[in-house]
């Protein structure tokens, strides 16, 4: 008796009946940007339908992304001053701190995750302390650990540290707990590449470095393996959340970070990623709600728990009406 595998694929119900990965709003997280000083939302030429944020139109946003079932808001915060001690990353006043409170105040249960990182408030745009042109990484630790605390203070039920600092998990693991602040998680950067997907990003949170690259504190997209330590190191030092940026180029990253550990894993879909879909959906290239439905299960088959996508909203209203 021969077996006929296009049984279970003949209609419509009988592959939803069957279907093995499926992807739910609650999965994914919205990241937002926040800019200090403004009041009316600015178009992010280079992402179309994505804005730099004013702190009044936070609480429509939160509201809009829980009625969604969005599973939560990352937050990037644009300061109004920049300086190389960063100091406005930590104030408990800053764009960050204030975007928290405001999100927390209209949607008290969505879950806010903050990114943790200095590249947008420091002058030369790179991710820790210069010593010279190098990036100084010990040196960097307690800016980190600082910014963290202001942030799970202001309310953040998660901070995600992305500098990409060795020991940096540790650090603001060991901080939060120091200050009583155990219940606040941590989503590590734990296999972040250095990666040219990045580049509309650059332009969404004014972090463009003023000199060299990331090349040396990022992933070389080449090295898994190194990743894998990364990975390993992370889990080591108290991560909650493990994450693999970018996503759709990674996927075999996504992979082998699920094989080695039962924590949540998270894969970013970057900028590069959301650009690429958009402009080619423009041009009647692809079928944008297709091609994002299908992306979005590929992080999920591949074993991503949580997917971060500027489609949030946009899926999420796909796959409530489907």
């Amino acid at each position: 008796m021969s077996s006929r595998l296009r049984r279970m694929r003949r209609n419509e119900s009988l592959r939803k009946l069957v279907r093995e990965t499926h992807v739910q709003p609650s999965d994914l997280i919205y990241p937002i940007f926040v800019r200090e000083g403004q009041t009316e939302p600015e178009p992010i030429l280079s992402m179309p339908g994505q804005y730099r944020l004013p702190i009044n139109r936070l609480s429509e946003t939160a509201k809009e992304v829980e009625g969604l079932g969005i599973g939560a808001l990352l937050i990037f915060g644009l300061p109004s001053r920049k300086d190389d001690g960063a100091t406005s990353c930590y104030d408990p006043n800053g764009v960050v701190q204030q975007a928290i409170r405001e999100v927390k105040k209209a949607t008290p249960n969505l879950v806010v995750m903050t990114d943790v990182c200095v590249c947008a408030y420091m002058g030369h745009g790179h991710c820790g302390v210069l010593n010279g042109q190098e990036i100084d990484n010990d040196a960097t630790l307690p800016l980190l650990a600082r910014m963290a605390l202001s942030h799970a203070r202001a309310g953040a039920d998660v901070v995600a540290p992305s500098s990409m600092m060795d020991e940096q998990v540790g650090a603001i693991r060991t901080a939060l707990d120091t200050e009583g602040l155990k219940d606040t998680a941590v989503m590590a950067y734990s296999a972040k590449f250095s990666s040219a997907f990045y580049g509309p990003f650059r332009e969404a949170a004014d972090s463009a470095p003023s000199f060299g690259d990331r090349a040396s504190y990022q992933h070389d997209y080449a090295n898994p393996r190194h990743a894998r330590r990364e990975l390993l190191q992370d889990i080591e030092e108290g991560a909650d959340i493990l994450m693999v940026k970018p996503g759709l180029a990674y996927l075999d990253v996504v992979l082998r970070a699920r094989e080695l550990s039962d924590l949540p894993i998270a894969a970013y879909a970057v900028s590069g990623e959301y650009s690429m879909i958009k402009a080619a959906a423009e041009r009647g290239w692809l079928d944008e709600k297709k091609i994002v439905l299908e992306t979005l299960t590929a992080f999920r088959r591949a074993g991503a728990d949580l997917i971060i996508t500027y489609h949030a909203k946009e899926a999420s209203t796909w796959l409530n009406n489907s």
